[in-house]
């Protein structure tokens, strides 16, 4: 098992890709704390994680609270001992494709604050506890701060403000031997029946006169390998650079978008 023993912390567990990679990491003999603030969700891939015999505690933090994000943090380490890796998986609700003239100034600030703040919150409050054991942080972006499309403005700048914070919190931490990765993926079309994306989309597609499902195929086609990632081909990786086989690998970030991105 990649994650035997290791203790790892889920924001946005209840979520599309949060809820994956945390049944991968529990397959893989981590024990799990789910965090989100939608108790339904949360449970729902934690009765997934038990029927497998995994190890799962449910927890409501509001990842953009910093009170409920360094209490959540602390009690995990004391319940379990320690946290060794920590997932941010938390959706931002936005809006793409709009004209710069649409766009509100809440928006733009909202879309950029609530990525950069949950990212810092959670990154902070997990590093306290792997400052003695070292540990992982990973993060999560899109392509965003590479497109070549109008009306991604405020997406586009979170997800490289995310990319540019992941770097450096592993420049931050690095001398307490924890390792930092971000992952990049692009759209995922299993996900998008199990997330807000599904009304992201539609709204993106609708003010380019087609729908969420044509856009994916038109989408897919563009790419390097001619389709899109998958749930589990996100949470596999996770699993593997959280692991200590991938040990000499921090500050990176991992390109998942099947060659919609060229590095």
């Amino acid at each position: 098992m990649l994650l035997k023993n290791k203790i790892a912390v889920i924001y946005g567990g209840g979520g599309a890709i949060g809820g994956a990679t945390a049944r991968t990491f529990a397959r893989e003999g981590a024990e799990i704390f789910l965090a989100g603030r939608t108790r339904e969700r949360l449970e729902t891939v934690a009765a997934d994680i038990r029927a497998e015999g995994g190890r799962v505690t449910v927890d409501i933090v509001d990842a953009q609270d910093e009170a409920s994000v360094d209490e959540h943090a602390d009690r995990v380490a004391e319940r379990a001992g320690g946290i060794d890796i920590a997932f941010n998986a938390v959706s931002v609700v936005h809006r793409q494709g709009l004209p710069l003239a649409e766009v509100s100034l809440d928006e733009f600030e909202h879309t950029i604050g609530g990525n950069t703040r949950t990212n810092f919150l959670t990154a902070r409050a997990v590093a306290r506890h792997m400052r003695e054991r070292g540990g992982v942080i990973l993060t999560m972006t899109a392509p965003g701060s590479r497109v070549t499309h109008p009306g991604f403005l405020a997406h586009g700048i979170a997800c490289s403000a995310v990319e540019t914070f992941s770097r450096l919190l592993a420049v931050e931490l690095g001398q307490f031997g924890v390792r930092v990765i971000c992952l990049r993926s692009d759209a995922i079309p299993d996900a998008v029946p199990l997330s807000y994306t599904r009304e992201l989309f539609d709204g993106m597609t609708r003010g380019i006169g087609t729908t969420t499902e044509a856009w994916l195929e038109v989408h897919a086609r563009d790419t390097q390998l001619g389709r899109l990632p998958r749930l589990e081909q996100i949470a596999d990786y996770a699993a593997f650079v959280a692991s200590d086989r991938a040990g000499a690998m921090t500050g990176a970030l991992a390109n998942l978008t099947c060659g919609s991105l060229l590095d």
